[in-house]
């Protein structure tokens, strides 16, 4: 389908992260777009503010009968009213992901996989192809701090997309690059089992248009399999790798690294968002746009100025007094780079860890995981879990995760307890992570923190 001859569109689900991006990707071509939300967010003001008509009452009495294309998420209910007319009713219903393949198939796609990383790759990629004056169309799952945005539009007819592996999505998309940050298990509530995930993300591999490139993070489980028509590895460190970081030094909190190919290399970058696991986000991000071609010193001069992506290893507040990182980790393998990334750079400082945990099946599933790597700070806070689409399973609770842990520092308390907590607590390294609406105490905790 022409996606840019569409005059109408309207979408079910549209204050979601990744469907905001292709509300704004239709309202700057000056199409009509009116949706509908579960709840009215932060989001969703922005985007009535930037002229789209928005409600929240799932209600048939409401949606716009005049649209030419229906756009919904996965994450919708079966039950929903206003998706099942418009369907009864033989419009064009369309999830995401397909809208998604029609911009891949119609531009230069850059998309950016896996379990962990992708929000930040895609968002650090698409910002240094704008700031080099490359240009692109960026769709993301995650707000920019750079912009505020998680979509901008470019003459240039390249677009860097984040695939998620949520209900298969991403094997809709056919990019040129390929980006693949790690396939451990997730999603499993979808998947069944590791292996059904792991041949996700093998197909994936598999959409690279003819002539495109696979860039794969060196090491991966089943690397002989995850191959492109080109394929090219990346690593933090090592150096088997075709593309890593070389002389690294930690520096107020960030870093300054040079990145080394056996083709070119770029000395004295500088990083200034935390996180190790963001600097090799950087060597994945610097090695696109120099398949791209773009002059090696506006990439060095662009990166210095990247302020990263809201909740990912976020800096809240951060002076002599205390860090307060806030973080969307909502797997093992997230929350452990955290941890240790956090306690690597603020050394000497109690590590305190706030977190929620998402989803019952997800706890359930890695609540040995998530009690290893919790286990790695030094004083634990557990929330309750956030249900997102699911209902409570028996059994499955926060506590799950505390009989696991070996380190005894740790609680578990309401979200009214841990902003008590906060005022009444010596804190000098404090994190929140989490997927679901901890979100919501970031600016609670700050100003609390701020006034102390």
């Amino acid at each position: 389908m022409n996606v840019r001859g569409i005059k109408n569109v309207y979408f079910v689900g549209i204050g979601g992260i990744g469907m905001s991006a292709l509300a704004r990707f239709f309202r700057e071509q000056g199409t009509v777009v009116n949706g509908y939300d579960k709840t009215e967010t932060e989001l969703t003001k922005h985007l009535v503010s930037e002229g789209m008509g928005v409600h929240y009452t799932d209600d048939v009495a409401l949606l716009d009968k005049t649209t030419e294309l229906v756009i919904y998420t996965p994450a919708i209910p079966k039950d929903h009213k206003e998706l099942n007319w418009y369907r009864d009713n033989n419009y064009p219903v369309y999830k995401r992901s397909d809208v998604l393949q029609w911009i891949t198939e119609s531009m230069h796609a850059i998309t950016v996989a896996g379990t962990h990383g992708k929000t930040t790759i895609s968002t650090m990629t698409a910002y240094l192809l704008r700031e080099t004056g490359y240009g692109c169309n960026a769709f993301l799952g995650g707000i920019s701090v750079n912009y505020d945005r998680n979509y901008w539009s470019s003459k240039n007819d390249t677009a860097v997309i984040e695939a998620d592996e949520y209900d298969r999505s991403f094997l809709k998309l056919f990019p040129d690059v390929a980006v693949l940050t790690a396939i451990d298990p997730d999603h499993l509530d979808i998947y069944g089992t590791a292996e059904e995930m792991e041949a996700a993300f093998i197909q994936y591999t598999k959409n690279i248009k003819p002539g495109g490139t696979l860039l794969v993070k060196h090491g991966l489980h089943r690397q002989a399999e995850l191959k492109g028509p080109n394929t090219v590895t990346y690593s933090l460190q090592n150096d088997a790798a075709d593309i890593y970081a070389d002389n690294i030094q930690q520096k107020d909190g960030g870093y300054i690294f040079d990145i080394v190919s056996d083709k070119w290399r770029i000395e004295q970058l500088h990083l200034q968002i935390g996180g190790m696991h963001n600097m090799e986000n950087a060597v994945a991000a610097v090695a696109v746009t120099q398949m791209l071609g773009i002059d090696p010193e506006k990439v060095k001069a662009a990166l210095k100025g990247f302020k990263g992506i809201k909740r990912r290893f976020e800096y809240v507040v951060k002076n002599d007094k205390v860090v307060y990182i806030d973080d969307y980790a909502h797997h093992p393998e997230e929350l452990a780079a955290l941890i240790k990334s956090a306690k690597r750079l603020f050394a000497g400082r109690k590590c305190v860890v706030a977190f929620q945990p998402h989803l019952f099946s997800r706890t359930r599933d890695f609540a040995d995981g998530f009690a290893r790597s919790l286990d790695m700070a030094d004083e634990v806070i557990l929330l309750d879990i956030y249900p997102a689409r699911e209902l409570p399973m028996e059994g499955v609770t926060s506590q799950m995760i505390a009989d696991r842990m070996s380190n005894d520092a740790h609680t578990i308390l309401s979200k009214e307890g841990l902003i008590e907590y906060v005022k009444a607590a010596p804190l000098d390294l404090f994190i929140t992570a989490g997927a679901g609406d901890i979100d919501k105490l970031v600016e609670p905790i700050k100003n609390i923190l701020l006034n102390k």
